[in-house]
């Protein structure tokens, strides 16, 4: 078990290799830090499956020392197999909770000056998941007892890029001469309220989007 790899999970595990390719090393001292991996073209590669905030502090530093790519998998779709005591499968369904590439916000929230940050490329990986638990009475009661026992990623689909500020101009699909509102940005995307306004908090911070007045008690925005 190598350095830092204690605690890691199996979609953390799978995506580190998947980027760091076979001619690559994995788990390498960097800058006080261990970066997951270093891709044979010199590349650090950062997987982080949860918020952006620990890495307020960690990616500065790594790319004091060269470029680095931060992956961050969103769950597309998830199938959920549950096996009794005796390790038989009881159902298998698909969970009804769908990801998207707006779900980058939601982490993105925590670290919004990220992005600025020169030589950092930041990757979506959108990713199927099989999730198998256990009924064992230990688990969640949002799980009926169930313990997850293992997640993996059965299959992948094709990444999006981004190498520049220009690059997130994309999740405001509005003309310079409109403005709308977080409720706004949420029906013309089809995405929740919250996540639409954790987006707009983290363009505003990159000053791809402004506020310029109020409608009622929302936020009225345009793109810059």
């Amino acid at each position: 078990m190598g350095i830092g790899t204690e605690r890691e999970g199996n979609i953390h595990r799978a995506l580190k290799f998947r980027y760091t390719g076979i001619e690559g090393e994995t788990e390498v001292p960097r800058g006080g830090y261990v970066c997951d991996g270093i891709s044979s073209y010199g590349e650090m590669i950062e997987v982080q499956t949860g918020s952006f905030g620990p890495l307020k502090e960690k990616i500065p530093e790594l790319l004091r020392l060269g470029p680095v790519r931060l992956i961050h998998p969103v769950i597309i779709s998830k199938i959920i197999e549950t096996r009794d005591s005796r390790k038989k499968l009881i159902r298998r369904r698909k969970s009804p909770r769908k990801g998207t590439a707006w779900d980058l916000f939601k982490a993105l929230v925590y670290a919004p000056e990220l992005p600025r940050l020169k030589g950092l490329t930041l990757e979506i990986a959108p990713v199927d998941v099989l999730e198998k638990r256990i009924l064992d009475g230990k688990g969640s009661w949002r799980r009926k007892g169930a313990s997850i026992t293992d997640k993996s990623i059965a299959e992948y689909h094709e990444s999006i890029v981004l190498s520049g500020l220009k690059e997130y101009r994309q999740f405001v699909p509005f003309k310079k001469t409109e403005i709308f509102t977080v409720r706004g940005l949420a029906e013309k995307t089809s995405i929740t309220p919250e996540i639409a306004g954790k987006t707009l908090y983290v363009l505003t911070k990159l000053n791809i989007t402004e506020r310029v007045g109020k409608e009622g008690n929302a936020w009225v925005y345009r793109k810059k």
